[in-house]
């Protein structure tokens, strides 16, 4: 059980991650809806708000595009309800004022809950 844990953490926030931080300047409001489903309560709220009143204007008016592939991942801690992972990110920008990809690493440390039998995002830092 601690290992199928694990295993299906690992996956949902490697999934959940990639669709939280891409976006296309002309779906980014369907994408942030679709990608707040994975979250939870608290930071459900802030990632919604940050996204709509902050990237999603910026997106639009620069139209900016970013792709996300994870390029590995761990598992730091995990139990039946609560997981902690490390993604390591490589993130692709495209805009009007760059339309020459631009392309840079991350790590993010991704904190997830299970409720209701999926695992949801309760936390993204980068790090």
């Amino acid at each position: 059980a601690a290992e199928t844990a694990r295993t299906d953490a690992r996956v949902a926030a490697e999934e959940q991650a990639v669709a939280m931080l891409a976006y296309t300047h002309d779906q980014v409001d369907a994408q942030t809806d679709a990608a707040a489903e994975g979250l939870t309560g608290d930071f459900r709220d802030e990632y919604t708000n940050l996204m709509k009143n902050i990237i999603a204007p910026g997106a639009k008016e620069k139209a900016i595009s970013v792709q996300v592939s994870v390029q590995a991942s761990s598992v730091v801690s995990a139990d039946a309800d609560n997981a902690v992972t490390l993604l390591f990110l490589n993130q692709i920008t495209r805009s009007s004022e760059n339309p020459e990809a631009v392309s840079s690493g991350s790590r993010v440390r991704v904190e997830l809950e299970k409720q209701d039998g999926r695992w949801l995002v309760s936390r993204l830092t980068p790090i």
